[in-house]
C-alpha cells in the first residue's frame, strides 16, 4: 500500500515526530510505502511529492517545522476540487492519504472522504481547540516558549516598574493564555470566553502595581473586550476566510496607561510560539499518533481522525473531530482569576 502524507494549516512543533512515527510504523510493520505531498493540499492538487523512506525521516522528531512545508491552501479553490485530486491520487498509485492539520485541514479532509478518497487525520494546532481529544502536540511547547518570554519581560518590568502585555496565541480559546499565564504568574489573563472590561483589567494592574509589582498581563489574541463586538484584526482574511488576528497587546497597553498611569508596554509573541524544537511531551505524544495513522489506514478507518483520551490513542469521526470547539470551562478560569490582581 503506496500512502502520501500531508501536513497543512500553520506550522507546529512535533509534526516531523509525526511523519516519523507513522512512516516507521508502517514502514517496518506493516510493509508500507511513504510519499510526502509538499506545502499540504497544493501539493495534493498539483501532484508536488517526495519520496519519504528511512533515508528522509532519520533524526527529524528532535526538528521543528515540517520537512514537509505547510500551507493554508484550500484544495477546493482554484485548480483543485475532487476530480483533480482523485485523478492526481489514482495517477500516482497513491492508495490513501494521513492528513496532519487542525479545523481547516480536517474539514477538507471530511469533504473529500465523504466524496469517496480515503483519508484518515492526525489533529494538529498549537491552540490545544479540538474538542475530541484532550490535548494536541505543539500546545506545550508553545506554552513553555511562552513562559520562557514571560519571565524575560518579568525582569525588564522589574527593573522599570512597568505593566509588561504579552500577547499569545488562541484564536477561538485561550488555553495557552490559562497555562502559561499561570506558570508565569501573570496578574491578568485575558481570553476569548471570558468578557473582561478595561476598567477590570485596570483594577487589577493596579492592585499588583500598589504592592510593588510589575504587573503582567497576558491576551489571547482572540481576545474581546466587553465593549467589543469582534476579536481585533487588521490584516484580512485567511484561505479559509478566516480574520488574520494579531494586535490586541498594542490595542490594550495605552489603554491600560491612560486609566492607570503606570507605564505599559506590549509585545505579541506570534510566530516565536510555533519555532523551535518540540518539547520531549510533544515528541512522544507526536510519535504515538503518527504510528496509530499507520494503523489506521490499514484498518481502514477512513473519515476518521486518531486522538488522546486520557493516556491512550483512540479514533474518533471527522464529525466528532470537527464538531465541537474545545473552550476553557468556567471553573478553570475561576481557579486562575483567583491569582488576579
Amino acid at each position: 500500500m503506496r500512502i502520501g502524507i500531508l501536513t497543512s494549516g500553520g506550522d507546529c512543533p512535533g509534526l516531523n515526530a509525526v511523519i516519523r512515527g507513522a512512516v516507521l510504523k508502517g514502514m517496518q510493520i506493516h510493509g508500507q510505502e511513504f510519499v510526502g505531498f509538499r506545502d499540504g493540499w497544493r501539493g495534493v492538487v498539483e501532484g508536488d511529492m517526495v519520496p519519504l523512506g528511512r533515508k528522509e525521516i532519520q533524526g527529524i522528531a528532535k526538528q521543528g517545522g515540517t520537512i514537509l512545508g505547510t500551507s493554508r491552501t484550500n484544495p477546493f479553490e482554484g485548480n483543485g476540487g475532487v476530480d483533480r485530486i482523485t485523478e492526481n491520487l489514482e495517477r500516482r498509485g497513491i492508495d490513501a492519504v494521513i492528513a496532519i492539520g487542525g479545523e481547516g485541514t480536517l474539514a477538507a479532509a471530511k469533504r473529500l472522504t465523504d466524496a469517496g478518497l480515503k483519508i484518515v487525520g492526525v489533529p494538529k494546532t498549537v491552540d490545544n481547540d479540538l474538542g475530541a481529544t484532550d490535548y494536541t502536540f505543539g500546545f506545550d511547547t508553545a506554552v513553555q516558549i511562552a513562559v520562557d518570554a514571560m519571565d524575560r519581560l518579568r525582569t525588564t518590568g522589574e527593573s522599570h516598574s512597568r505593566c509588561m502585555v504579552a500577547e499569545v496565541m488562541g484564536r477561538h480559546v485561550g488555553w495557552i493564555a490559562l497555562h502559561s499565564g499561570m506558570a508565569a504568574g501573570a496578574h491578568a489573563i485575558l481570553i476569548p470566553e471570558q468578557k473582561t472590561s478595561v476598567e477590570q483589567l485596570a483594577e487589577w494592574v493596579r492592585s499588583a502595581y500598589d504592592r510593588g509589582r510589575a504587573p503582567l498581563v497576558v491576551v489571547a489574541e482572540g481576545f474581546v473586550p466587553d465593549e467589543s463586538d469582534d476579536a481585533h484584526s487588521e490584516r484580512g482574511l485567511d484561505a479559509f476566510g478566516r480574520p488574520r488576528l494579531g494586535g490586541i497587546g498594542e490595542r490594550l497597553a495605552p489603554l491600560i496607561e491612560e486609566l492607570t498611569g503606570i507605564e505599559t508596554r506590549a509585545t505579541t509573541l506570534g510566530h516565536i510560539q510555533r519555532g523551535g524544537t518540540p518539547s520531549a511531551y510533544d515528541r512522544v505524544l507526536a510519535t504515538r499518533l503518527g504510528m496509530a495513522a499507520s494503523d489506521s489506514v490499514v484498518e481502514g478507518r477512513w473519515g476518521r481522525m486518531v486522538a488522546l483520551r486520557g493516556t491512550d490513542i483512540v479514533h474518533v469521526s471527522f464529525e466528532e473531530a470537527l464538531g465541537t470547539l474545545k473552550v476553557v470551562p468556567q471553573n478553570r478560569y475561576d481557579e486562575a482569576a483567583i491569582l488576579f490582581g
